[in-house]
């Protein structure tokens, strides 16, 4: 073997051992938010190394089993506002939020372990056993299939189709926005302030506020 390909090698161990969240971003998570909030980054940084062997489905479950731990807190009382879309380090620091932070902090670790983007949408559903909105993530095998369900307020995983509690209003991600249906994406449409949401929430992301 020869030096060159193994400082290549060298290079993607390294690659591939980069934690989700830095160990800088760590400290200052445990400076804002304390002990307990460092030991559930620790973990999760534990945990997603380890997802990384897992198939797609187990990697699903995983992240969906993990997030669904945090506590539920309306945005008027967690950030004294009617909507706010948490960054993943906000959500799992403060330990609370509501459905939409279930949904990006899931999107965001299972796009880190490699999940492509354009199966995962954020999903706006109507809920009739709350009888109110509610958003989860939901998983395209295929662009035409019945997506599954995560969710933070049923726990376990299932297919569209099992989950008849909810009505489906649209599907959206980083690229699209679409009228969601029974199987499949769904029409295409145009909703501005979802995608102002999405363009402040990378925006945070990026700066990694916490």
């Amino acid at each position: 073997m020869t030096k060159r390909v193994m400082v290549l090698l060298l290079f993607v161990t390294l690659l591939l051992a980069e934690p989700y969240v830095s160990a800088l971003l760590v400290d200052r998570i445990e400076a804002a938010y304390g002990t307990f909030a460092k030991n559930r980054f620790d973990y999760l940084n534990k945990m997603m190394q380890e997802a990384k062997d897992q198939s797609e489905l187990e990697q699903l479950h995983t992240v969906n089993d993990f997030y669904n731990e945090v506590r539920y807190r309306s945005d008027i009382k967690n950030y004294k506002v009617k909507d706010y879309w948490a960054t993943p380090s906000e959500f799992l620091g403060r330990d609370r939020g509501d459905c939409e932070d279930y949904v990006i902090a899931k999107y965001f670790a299972l796009k880190f372990l490699g999940v492509d983007t354009k199966k995962l949408y954020f999903t706006y559903v109507k809920s009739k056993k709350f009888k109110q909105p509610h958003m989860v993530l939901t998983y395209f095998a295929t662009p035409d299939s019945i997506p599954l369900v995560l969710d933070n307020f049923n726990y376990k995983i299932f297919s569209a189709a099992q989950r008849s509690d909810l009505i489906p209003v649209y599907n959206f991600n980083g690229d699209n926005l679409y009228i969601a249906q029974e199987s499949g994406y769904g029409e295409k449409v145009d909703f501005t302030k979802s995608y102002k949401q999405w363009d402040l929430l990378l925006e945070n992301i990026q700066r990694n506020k916490i």
